[in-house]
């Protein structure tokens, strides 16, 4: 996995996700039931390290009185009945597919960069989180092997969690750091 440090992140994550409807945002893991820490990121704690967020709701008047805007206020049990574990590679194949609406590898396309080069942007963000890692999405492609998201399938369906008409998203959760990644498209 390649080193990660502040610039390298900011980086990858600002570019990463420029022209989506992002909330990207990583919080400090305190309990051994996760999904209290995921309730806590959504109500936007600060991040640990002090990198980048990216928060295109912060400003939104929607948000007044309703802290997790635009995610939608849900207890633990929900959020954990929604999230499934995917393997790493899926997970970097989910980062990509976020970048805009669709949760579609089409995506790419609008990048200068090759495939490549934004699969090294992937691997940046989630070395963040170590090597130990678990990855946990509300998304599911349909006949995808267990524990994997096959972007090749063109069904796909996801487990909302939000106030929007379709949110994508990935969990990566570390033994200090619960990170999200998440598309909202209306």
């Amino acid at each position: 996995m390649p080193s990660v440090d502040q610039s390298s992140w900011d980086s990858a994550v600002r570019h990463l996700y420029a022209d989506a409807y992002a909330y990207i945002a990583t919080g400090p893991r305190r309990h051994e039931d996760w999904t209290l820490d995921v309730l806590t990121v959504m109500a936007r704690t600060p991040d640990p390290r002090g990198w980048a967020v990216v928060d295109d709701a912060a400003e939104d008047p929607e948000r007044e009185g309703f802290p997790t805007y635009p995610f939608a206020v849900h207890p633990a049990e929900y959020v954990a009945q929604r999230l499934k574990e995917i393997d790493r590679d899926s997970a970097e194949n989910l980062l990509l597919a976020i970048t805009e609406g669709g949760c579609t590898l089409s995506n790419l396309q609008y990048f200068a960069e090759s495939p490549d080069e934004l699969r090294a942007m992937a691997r940046t963000i989630l070395a963040r989180y170590g090597d130990e890692a678990t990855y946990h999405t509300n998304v599911s492609k349909r006949g995808s092997a267990p524990g994997t998201l096959d972007f090749t399938l063109e069904a796909f369906g996801y487990n909302p969690l939000g106030v929007y008409m379709e949110d994508c998203g990935l969990v990566v959760v570390s033994t200090t750091e619960v990170g999200l990644f998440w598309n909202f498209t209306d």
